[in-house]
């Protein structure tokens, strides 16, 4: 299937590996031209060189911090500069300090805000215009968890700012919708990323076990007995950015192998 994504300008934050740097090459294979970032100029580099390699697509790289207002307006302004437009944007970004509820400072509470909630806002304010551009709407992904779903224990943060998030994005894809752009949410279980090594490491700590026996804890919980890999979300990404999902928007779909038990 053609997705219809040849030439057009994606954004995708927090595109130095991972999830994101998944949706960012899968993009690039159906012909988007790229704007990505991350907060180490390194990572973020090496990431743009590996996805021109493998797909010879055009890629703008930026160093920026997506909790920060400053580096998202930078980021911004760099993304007009060189190209002028943009057709699809994937929020994305790492998760906060895990933590249960007397663990966590007030610090905490405000960072993760400033990561999870803020971050989204601040790169909507910024690249809508950039989509209006265009005269032909866009589609804006967020990336969150399934702890929007189901709260996870330990992830007290998480859980909480997840959910305002959503809250968030239903009434955007309301008043936007009218101009063509669509915004839907990527909820995802359970990805073989650094992100999920380190919680899983995290959790075993806790509870005297190893990280090998926390993995098939959670595969035994999972309805395909495993974790997924960063391209099974990828392409359902590059999916729902393309107009071949012109129809979709105000969704929340839910990505787990069968991981949350919920009927909504």
């Amino acid at each position: 299937m053609d997705l219809g994504l040849q030439g057009k300008v994606a954004v995708v934050a927090a595109a130095s590996e991972g999830l994101g740097y998944a949706a960012a090459r899968a993009l690039a294979a159906e012909g988007a031209r790229l704007a990505i970032c991350s907060r180490r100029a390194d990572a973020i580099d090496r990431a743009a060189r590996s996805i021109r390699e493998a797909t010879g697509a055009e890629v703008l790289a930026v160093t920026a911090d997506v909790s920060r207002a400053e580096d998202i307006a930078r980021l911004v302004e760099a993304v007009d500069r060189h190209y002028g437009q943009v057709d699809v944007l994937v929020t994305n970004a790492g998760g906060p300090r895990p933590g249960t509820f007397f663990e966590l400072s007030d610090a905490d509470w405000q960072a993760a805000f400033d990561l999870l909630v803020m971050s989204v806002v601040r790169m909507v304010r910024g690249f809508v215009p950039l989509m209006r551009k265009t005269g032909r709407g866009g589609s804006i992904l967020a990336l969150t968890s399934y702890s929007l779903k189901e709260p996870i224990p330990g992830l007290m943060l998480s859980n909480a700012m997840r959910a305002a998030l959503a809250g968030l994005l239903k009434t955007l894809s309301q008043e936007l919708g009218r101009e063509g752009i669509r915004v839907n949410v990527i909820v995802q279980g359970r990805f073989d990323t650094e992100r999920v090594r380190e919680l899983d490491r995290i959790r075993a700590q806790r509870e005297g076990i190893t990280p090998e026996q926390v993995v098939q804890r959670y595969a035994d919980q999972i309805a395909l007995r495993r974790y997924g890999h960063p391209d099974e979300l990828a392409r359902v990404i590059a999916f729902l950015a393309s107009d071949a999902a012109s129809y979709v928007t105000g969704a929340a779909l839910t990505i787990d192998g069968g991981l949350v038990k919920g009927l909504l």
